[in-house]
């Protein structure tokens, strides 16, 4: 018993150019856009911490020297210079950005192939980037001279007195530069989601 099965033979040019085609879907390529957008979502979190820390820790260093008399108090605190009231709004401003910057980071990952989120992310994190970098750079200078004073104009270091509000405000920049660190990889992150290939 044999079975015969006849198929047609169909030479036609037209026929022979119909043959279906395996289709790569590019999932290699939204597959690490994909990567890159949840690292954005991870290190959006790790920035709003560092800037959350920085705000609050400058925003509540302050010290009161034990030694004071009824007419003499002799106090430190971050509302006595305008460079860490700045210091503080911007971290909060930052922060601020980087919560409200989150849904447009998860939409990243949603839609990785999306350039709208990426291009206004990377526009966004420019401008929160230097705003951070302007507050701490100011900060910095501060506490500079907090610890080592300047001889030339006479202005004397404070932190052998006040040694607990050098402590906090130091805390708090170096927070400041974690977050302007994270920024940049940020930038970077969004830079690199928006090639081509």
């Amino acid at each position: 018993m044999s079975t015969r099965v006849e198929i047609p033979a169909d030479t036609s040019a037209a026929a022979k150019g119909t043959a279906p085609l395996i289709a790569v879907s590019g999932h290699g390529k939204g597959g690490y856009k994909r990567g890159l957008a949840i690292f954005d979502v991870v290190l959006r979190l790790g920035a709003v911490a560092a800037t959350l820390a920085a705000a609050a820790i400058m925003g509540t260093s302050d010290q009161t020297l034990p030694f004071f008399t009824q007419f003499f108090q002799f106090e430190a605190s971050y509302d006595d210079l305008p460079t860490f009231q700045f210091f503080v709004i911007a971290m909060a401003i930052v922060s601020g950005y980087l919560v409200l910057s989150l849904p447009f980071s998860i939409v990243a990952i949603i839609r990785p192939r999306a350039t709208g989120p990426r291009l206004l992310l990377i526009i966004l994190d420019t401008v929160a980037l230097t705003l951070n970098m302007a507050a701490a750079g100011a900060a910095t200078a501060i506490v500079y001279l907090a610890h080592n004073g300047n001889s030339g104009a006479n202005w004397l270091a404070i932190c052998n007195q006040f040694g607990d509000f050098c402590q906090k405000s130091s805390g708090a920049v170096v927070a400041s530069f974690i977050a302007a660190v994270v920024l940049l990889v940020l930038i970077v992150i969004s830079a690199l989601a928006l090639r081509k290939h």
